[in-house]
């Protein structure tokens, strides 16, 4: 589904990312992780036409690499930013309505899907999403983006910052994407919630990838845990 060959990518003339490779198929939940600062967020808004790269990304059948951001989301690719980016003088049934990719059209999700799997958001349907928690934004983030009917969707830290009880519910939400078939790439600080949820993992180090393999192949491997992802 998602094919990402030597990529590279610079900030001004630092080099960050250094000649990426990884692949994503259908329905898979692969997690790439990695200690901050390593390119891991860098490599998914480079996906996501965000950051001139050069390289190789292919998405189903067709080269991405140098589509606008909004060409690359109407083929069926989706984005969780790490900062929200949640529409703060709308309401949060506004912000829902807002993430449809043809308005009025039914997809795998739908504002009422979202509001039974995240009842405080329908408690809230009429505020404001600048008022709004850090968790309940996280929540209209992540349900904005799903109700464009993406077939994967890229995440970037989704769980930083929230409370135990909230990282839950968005682990459930992760378990529900995956039940619909629909593929996630996931960029994660906690290594529990990666090995929980992944089919595959892959370890970023200095811009490049260090480790890919299963959960249970990365928790064997203690040499690459020591070097690249403990503090």
């Amino acid at each position: 589904m998602l094919e990402v060959r030597d990529l590279h990518a610079w900030y001004g003339k630092s080099h960050i990312l250094q000649g990426v490779h990884l692949q994503v198929s259908a329905g898979e939940c692969v997690s790439l992780i990695g200690r901050n600062g390593v390119g891991r967020s860098t490599t998914i808004r480079a996906i996501m036409g965000m950051v001139d790269a050069q390289g190789s990304v292919r998405f189903g059948d067709a080269e991405i690499l140098g589509l606008k951001s909004y060409q690359i989301a109407h083929r069926g690719l989706g984005y969780v930013p790490e900062n929200r980016d949640i529409f703060p003088t709308l309401t949060v049934r506004q912000n829902l309505e807002l993430g449809m990719k043809t308005k009025g059209t039914t997809g795998r999700w739908s504002v009422d899907d979202v509001f039974r799997l995240f009842p405080r958001l329908a408690e809230r349907a009429d505020t404001q999403g600048g008022v709004l928690s850090g968790g309940e934004q996280q929540m209209l983030t992540l349900a904005r983006t799903l109700m464009g009917d993406p077939d994967l969707v890229m995440i970037d830290e989704p769980t930083e910052g929230l409370a135990p009880k909230i990282v839950e519910l968005v682990a459930d939400l992760f378990r529900e994407i995956k039940r619909r078939g629909v593929a996630i790439l996931l960029v994660e600080q906690k290594l529990a919630i990666a090995l929980d949820l992944s089919e595959r993992m892959y370890v970023m180090g200095h811009g490049q990838i260090v480790f890919e393999g299963t959960p249970d192949d990365l928790c064997g491997n203690a040499l690459i845990r020591r070097e690249w992802l403990e503090v």
